[in-house]
């Protein structure tokens, strides 16, 4: 299902005040309702000691794409922090790019229980390097 544009105005602008985001390179790739891909280059200053992208950015962008994907499912007026965050390193980040794919499992007035995959691409093919599974808790900003 498509997002109505001024909730994809919203999520594009506040994805744009992420400096995190925008020190890892990463881009918003895909905007559905309940669910958002986040994509972000394997960049030298992003990766480990054995060359793999580090975890660190690997868990970045699969906490934002899930907080996007729960934002999708909210009013216009909500907000969304994330409130716990479990993550399953399955690989190493071994490739040219990271694409988290995040989705809401349940939305719910008190909490959101999203999911975020994350894969590691390399010449055009695809290897889930996580699995991470949270809580996001709505929020009125004052």
């Amino acid at each position: 299902m498509t997002l109505a544009p001024d909730l994809t105005q919203k999520l594009q602008d506040s994805f744009a005040k992420q400096s995190m985001m925008e020190t890892f390179g990463a881009s918003l790739s895909y905007l559905a309702h309940g669910n958002i891909e986040i994509s972000a280059p394997i960049l030298e200053i992003c990766q480990q000691q054995h060359g793999f992208g580090h975890a660190a950015l690997t868990f970045g962008i699969g906490d934002s794409a899930a907080g996007y994907a729960a934002l999708s499912v909210m009013p216009l007026e909500a907000e969304v922090l994330t409130s716990e965050m479990k993550i399953h390193l399955l690989a190493p980040a071994k490739g040219d790019i990271l694409l988290a794919k995040g989705r809401v499992i349940k939305p719910g007035r008190r909490l959101v229980i999203v999911e975020s995959q994350v894969f590691a691409v390399e010449n055009g093919v695809s290897t889930q390097v996580a699995l991470m599974t949270g809580t996001m808790v709505p929020v009125t900003p004052k």
